[in-house]
């Protein structure tokens, strides 16, 4: 990944407008992960950030300007990004609350609020179990109103945001039948599996190639669950010959009476005021992964099918599926503008 940064000096010119003159300094450990790398692109470009703090939590794994993860680097920190695996980023929120610090985490560590929920998907039992409650799940157009007080943000995982923002309103305003399985069929580029080398990510295994993989439980499951309040839920992952991006396709059954026309209008008129999410009309064709690569945008459609409803949805996983969403939920944590350094 390319890591040019743009030139800023334009863009913090615009600090003054919303942000007093005033730098926020933010820490991002696990700086030399495929998020960590978009983290640091992201915050270059931002008005209100100064030079961050980069740490690795890897040993030996830190080389300049990334050193090596110590508790006593955070104390100027503002906000903390956890750019780390799972089972990593427990103690080290820990640390960082301890320093004062805020943090949004990028792992699954405190995603699921029930620790045996977690202990089953992760294979692990949660070691800070007294700080599940405290956490705001970070799907920032339902989480808004908790945001600005947070200080530990669970930042959603890159399936989950994709199936949860075009679900979520349509469960609410009950326009689907719960009686219904929804079936998630997902696919994701290579870069949401981590830049830790496997053999099923090597090229001669990806490219020319296209699999489904954790088919019979994927760790995302309970989250996808939890969050859309479903039981009946089939998700089903898939890997794709590309490096970055999620493509979603969601079959529903509707609420009688409902289309997929009114689930559309439903999704439009909850999203007409949203600066990332865009519902695509019946003549506008089917949300592309080249259509929100290197953004933070998420693109749906919906489509009628032999009594069930198509909803198709696409994302970009490293940035509204991980860092782009990590920067908007810190914008709001902050008080700067939901679009800052996002644009």
């Amino acid at each position: 990944m390319s890591l040019v940064q743009p030139d800023s000096t334009e863009s913090r010119s615009a600090l003054g407008s919303f942000a007093g003159g005033r730098q926020a300094t933010v820490a991002v450990i696990g700086a030399t992960g495929y998020t960590g790398q978009e983290l640091r692109r992201l915050i270059a470009g931002h008005p209100a950030l100064g030079e961050p703090i980069l740490l690795s939590a890897r040993d030996g794994g830190a080389r300049p300007p990334i050193e090596p993860y110590g508790p006593e680097a955070l104390g100027s920190a503002e906000v903390v990004f956890l750019c780390t695996p799972h089972g990593v980023s427990q103690p080290l929120v820990r640390d960082a609350l301890d320093q004062g610090c805020r943090v949004v985490d990028l792992s699954a560590d405190f995603r699921l609020r029930d620790p045996a929920v977690y202990a089953e998907a992760y294979g692990a039992e949660h070691t800070a179990p007294d700080l599940l409650d405290s956490a705001v799940y970070g799907l920032t157009e339902h989480a808004r109103p908790q945001l600005p007080e947070a200080s530990l943000v669970a930042n959603p995982g890159c399936y989950p945001t994709s199936v949860l923002l075009p679900l979520k309103p349509l469960l609410e305003a009950r326009l689907l039948d719960r009686d219904t399985p929804v079936v998630c069929d997902c696919k994701s580029g290579v870069s949401g599996a981590g830049n830790t080398p496997t053999p099923a990510k090597l090229f001669g295994a990806v490219h020319d190639n296209f699999s489904a993989y954790a088919v019979g439980g994927h760790r995302h499951s309970p989250e996808i669950r939890q969050e859309a309040g479903l039981e009946q839920l089939v998700f089903v992952p898939h890997l794709l010959p590309v490096f970055r991006g999620i493509l979603s396709t969601i079959y529903v059954r509707p609420a009688p009476g409902v289309t997929a026309a009114d689930m559309r209008a439903h999704l439009h008129e909850q999203w007409e005021d949203e600066p990332f999410l865009s519902v695509l009309g019946a003549s506008g064709g089917q949300p592309e992964l080249a259509d929100v690569r290197s953004t933070n945008r998420c693109l749906v459609a919906t489509a009628d099918q032999g009594g069930h409803v198509v909803i198709t949805s696409a994302i970009d996983n490293l940035m509204k599926g991980a860092a782009g969403q990590a920067i908007q939920n810190m914008n709001l944590m902050l008080g700067y503008p939901e679009q800052a350094g996002l644009t």
